[in-house]
């Protein structure tokens, strides 16, 4: 029997800057990096991921799922998945998370999974497991570490946040479902030909009929629009006003704090493994 730390990064902000607070606060521990791959990312995770491994000193291990997204959407009879059926994430994710684990804990290893939940964050809880010898640990939640402790361990370590937080806030797959309809917008600007696959898969859910598009309440091909890219546009840009003007002074960050994506339009229950 052993003592296995595990830390599951996403390619987004959150995971990223446990892993280096860990790294500094715990070098004693051997902590064990892992990224789930749906195939469906985008290319700035794969990059920040890299750079990631420069900053930890050590590789981040790859658990790619047994079965890819087509197989998966052919056995959910070709219906996207969505916030009401978040097969994606128990398929690509959490499966082969499971699958990678199952091993240790059967040989009755203790496991530690770590889990990027910040102190901010009261509504949010780790992953549930069964097993009694696997345990999450939230350090952000420990050592009082909110966004803005995210952000400033991210830029003294030299890493940064990701490039795609210049446009968006979703890590995981290229057509999260949880996306705002300005970033599907932005989306279909910076890679068209996920925008395009995106679209592709949504006919076909439609013509088996699916009662869900990628964007609620409305298709990718109505949303890319003219007319309906004006008017998110114009939506967007007045939620960014009435939150600029909503903000106190930070003497600290005279720039004032990055404005995410869900600070305009409401925290969603997003699923952690694609988000953090």
């Amino acid at each position: 029997m052993a003592q296995r730390h595990v830390l599951g990064l996403s390619g987004g902000r959150d995971s990223a800057a446990l892993a280096v607070h860990m790294r500094h606060t715990h070098p004693d521990l051997d902590i064990e990096y892992f990224f789930t791959d749906t195939g469906k990312e985008l290319p700035e995770v794969y990059d920040y991921l890299g750079r990631l491994e420069g900053v930890l000193g050590k590789p981040i291990l790859r658990l790619n799922p047994d079965r890819d997204f087509d197989f998966w959407h052919k056995q959910y009879n070709s219906y996207l998945p969505s916030a009401q059926s978040r097969w994606c994430t128990r398929m690509l994710k959490l499966r082969p998370f499971e699958n990678w684990v199952r091993p240790m804990l059967d040989a009755g290893d203790e496991v530690v999974s770590y889990v990027a939940i910040r102190s901010d964050e009261p509504y949010r809880e780790g992953y549930s497991s069964s097993k009694d010898n696997l345990t999450v640990s939230l350090p952000f939640r420990e050592a009082g570490v909110d966004k803005a402790g995210v952000i400033e361990l991210l830029e003294a370590s030299g890493l940064g946040l990701p490039a795609y937080y210049e446009w968006r806030s979703r890590s995981g797959c290229t057509f999260c479902f949880f996306q705002q309809k300005i970033e599907w917008i932005r989306l279909r600007e910076r890679h068209p030909e996920a925008y395009e696959e995106a679209k592709a898969y949504e006919k076909n859910a439609l013509e088996h009929g699916s009662p869900f598009t990628w964007s609620h309440g409305e298709s990718l091909e109505d949303l890319e629009q003219p007319e309906r890219v004006a008017q998110v546009r114009r939506d967007h840009e007045a939620r960014l006003e009435r939150a600029r003007a909503k903000m106190q002074p930070n003497p600290l960050r005279p720039d004032g704090e990055p404005i995410d994506i869900d600070d305009l339009y409401g925290q969603a229950k997003m699923c952690l493994s694609c988000h953090k």
